[in-house]
């Protein structure tokens, strides 16, 4: 029970049942009782779980930002208005950090900026990697 993340404490190690950190399970009969491991797992969990949310809502900024930017490039959208105008640079402020270094890297391909796809690729695997690899460590 030692493996599970972020939780090294001598009762996790030695398997043991700790009685100053257990609390009884939603809907547990017969007083069973939490281990300290297992609450650890359960905040991990949420942990991960806020950051899998922060994850999705990142992900649809990003396309946000792109076709917003689409409909400001063929003069869609006019950016002079003060609500567009606000909103284009709330959205190129929480982009533009990810995809500098992003840019940095990629070859010039004229008139095409594929740094946001290659930002969503990047997403996508890091939450396969917390669904494969990190949350059966702590279920």
């Amino acid at each position: 029970m030692g493996a599970y993340l972020g939780c090294e404490a001598w009762h996790c190690q030695a398997n043991l049942r700790c009685p100053t950190a257990s609390t009884l399970a939603p809907g547990g009969v017969g007083g069973y009782m939490k281990t300290a491991c297992e609450q650890c797992g359960e905040a991990m969990r949420a942990i991960l779980d806020v950051l899998v949310l922060i994850l999705d809502l990142y992900w649809w900024i990003i396309i946000l930002s792109a076709i917003l930017s689409w409909l400001i490039a063929f003069n869609v959208v006019n950016v002079r208005n003060q609500f567009v105008g606000t909103i284009a640079h709330f959205l190129h402020q929480l982009t533009e950090p990810a995809l500098r270094p992003i840019r940095r890297f990629m070859p010039d391909l004229g008139g095409i900026d594929i740094s946001p796809i290659v930002l969503l690729i990047a997403i996508y695997f890091l939450k396969r990697v917390i669904f494969y690899y990190l949350y059966p460590m702590v279920i």
